[in-house]
């Protein structure tokens, strides 16, 4: 199937990375008016439910989550409730709910959780979510966070993934393979409610002043652990472009645009690793790829961030995704190229070690002085320059 199904008929097959089409639905109007949020406790999810209610056709909004929000959420109504439970499919009952943005998709625990409770939420709450959604006949709009960690990252892989991309290596672990999971029911749920409008985005790594990712968490480090011999492309999309994006996908379509498929979600142009370590002006550590895993352990051990196997190959490989389909179908431009991205990263997190300015004004002093300690090392000893001692 080619990059976007959706301007043809409904694919009778689906395979890993196809695009979802809802075929001749693509032209009904869906306005959503009560719209229910997942993961509102974490902050992309308390700013979205925030954002979608100012959207002047939306009448309400059901934020969720297992855990209290600590943020505001305006006046939209809270509801405590575990997507593992079937309580949620009452929620979306009793409030005929018709758009579901689910943003309960994440690698990070929340609170006292730990990964296996975020597999849990990732993987049997998803599927708990969509079998409540399949029995809703409110629902005719769902938005899914998904990740481009679905790509995996590995040596072989293409210069630039495009949705539908064969995946050479799927992800073995962590919540790149949650990802993959997720995204296979929603395929199902697709096929067997043909008359809801999906969209499944595929995130770069999100940053931003107030981001909260492992990505963020590593760049965090005083020093930057590498793998030595590599210097891997990274993709970023902000926050921002994140909350703009997911409006996008959960409201009304423009003109000329379709919100129903799965589209990859980045800034615009690429940066090295060794890029993104100058620019926040911290030291690097090159380590042999043999030793990573093990240094992976001891920095999971101690606290200082989730360096996951996942994150390991990215920082060796890197991951460059094509987006072409996010402008062209889904009719979204980002504001933040990924240079952008970073840079507004960068100042949050204040100087480094190493602060590119510092580091460029004592280069540029060291550069100075080198002509001078050339000519002064090339004169033989004792012998005085032209009119030394002239008065």
């Amino acid at each position: 199937m080619s990059g976007w199904a959706g301007r043809h008929a409904v694919a009778t097959t689906w395979r890993y990375g196809d695009s979802i089409s809802l075929g001749p639905l693509r032209k009904a109007r869906y306005v959503g008016k009560v719209v229910l949020v997942t993961g509102a406790a974490r902050q992309l999810g308390g700013r979205f439910v925030r954002q979608v209610r100012r959207e002047p056709e939306v009448e309400r909004v059901i934020a969720v989550d297992a855990e209290t929000p600590e943020h505001d959420l305006g006046d939209a109504e809270f509801v405590r409730a575990d997507i593992r439970q079937p309580m949620i499919g009452k929620v979306l009952a009793q409030r005929a709910v018709d758009t579901v943005v689910h943003l309960d998709v994440t690698g990070t625990p929340l609170g006292s959780g730990g990964r296996t409770q975020v597999k849990e939420t990732n993987v049997i709450g998803t599927m708990q979510l969509l079998g409540a959604c399949q029995k809703a006949p409110t629902v005719r709009r769902l938005v899914v966070k998904s990740t481009t960690s679905v790509y995996g990252a590995a040596p072989r892989d293409p210069a630039v993934f495009t949705e539908t991309t064969p995946v050479k290596s799927l992800p073995s672990g962590g919540f790149a393979k949650d990802a993959v999971e997720v995204e296979g029911y929603v395929r199902g749920f697709a096929r067997r409610r043909p008359d809801v409008a999906v969209a499944v985005l595929r995130f770069a790594n999100i940053l931003g002043p107030n981001a909260d990712t492992p990505l963020a968490n590593y760049f965090a480090l005083p020093v930057l652990p590498t793998v030595f011999g590599y210097d891997p492309r990274l993709q970023f999309v902000h926050e921002d472009d994140v909350i703009a994006v997911l409006l996008t996908a959960a409201t009304e379509p423009r003109r000329g645009t379709l919100n129903s498929g799965t589209f990859n979600i980045a800034g615009d142009g690429v940066l090295l690793l060794s890029q993104t370590a100058r620019r926040l002006g911290r030291p690097t550590a090159p380590v042999l790829l043999p030793a990573v895993t093990w240094l992976g352990q001891m920095m999971r051990a101690t606290g200082l961030t989730d360096f996951s196997p996942e994150q390991i190959r990215l920082l060796t490989h890197g991951r460059v995704v094509d987006t072409r389909q996010m402008r062209e179908t889904l009719g979204f431009e980002p504001a933040y190229t990924t240079a952008e991205t970073f840079a507004d990263f960068a100042r949050s997190r204040g100087p480094g070690l190493l602060p590119p300015d510092r580091l460029a004004r004592a280069v540029d002093r060291i550069a100075a002085a080198l002509p001078a300690s050339r000519t002064s090392s090339a004169r033989p000893s004792g012998h005085a320059s032209p009119g030394a001692g002239a008065e």
